[in-house]
């Protein structure tokens, strides 16, 4: 059993905003695994069922972003999980838009979903597949806000690409482990800068 976790925000007003991406993957995950039905638990919204040969669990926090480090914790112990069986999803302002990084461990980068994980876990040894979101040179402003605020139409389609492609890249993992997947993954150079 896998545990992946996409980490966002619960609720309408955040679902076309950057922060939110990791949710997106998951979505994107459930339709590809047909995986309809959903649970409330451990303060998550879950899916249980097969992704290609192995039987996960997919999972959105509703604790918001800043508290996700609960519900992952939650859910690993509920199903007897390590952090070895954890693939998080996370976007990542530190990379361009549409670029992927998948990384075995690491630092939170100043995430703070991903630094809640890594508080709760208490350990950094965990898959994470980062999603970049970077603000557009010459930013002047608060990260958080731009996280949060909608995508422009331009950032929507590139977020939609990036969404497909980091699915495959979870997908890449469970087949054949983080290390050829980084490899596949981790050289792609990203979309254009879209516009805010």
């Amino acid at each position: 059993m896998r545990l992946i976790v996409g980490l966002g925000n619960p609720g309408p007003e955040y679902a076309e905003t950057p922060h939110n991406l990791g949710f997106a993957v998951i979505e994107r995950l459930a339709e590809q695994a047909r995986l309809r039905t959903r649970q409330h638990r451990a303060r998550s919204v879950v899916r249980r069922g097969r992704l290609d040969r192995d039987e996960v669990l997919l999972a959105q926090p509703l604790t918001y972003m800043n508290l996700s480090g609960a519900a992952v914790s939650a859910l690993l112990e509920s199903e007897g999980l390590t952090p070895a069986d954890l693939i998080v999803v996370v976007d990542d302002v530190a990379l361009p838009w549409g670029s992927l990084r998948i990384r075995e461990r690491g630092s939170a980068g100043g995430h703070k979903g991903l630094e809640s994980v890594l508080v709760a876990l208490g350990t950094e040894e965990f898959v994470r597949v980062r999603l970049g979101v970077r603000p557009p040179e010459g930013w002047v402003g608060d990260v958080a806000e731009y996280v949060l605020a909608p995508m422009s139409p331009e950032q929507r389609q590139v977020a939609a690409d990036m969404v497909a492609e980091a699915a495959e890249a979870v997908r890449a993992i469970l087949r054949e482990g983080p290390g050829r997947a980084m490899t596949r993954f981790n050289r792609r150079e990203g979309a254009p800068q879209p516009r805010a």
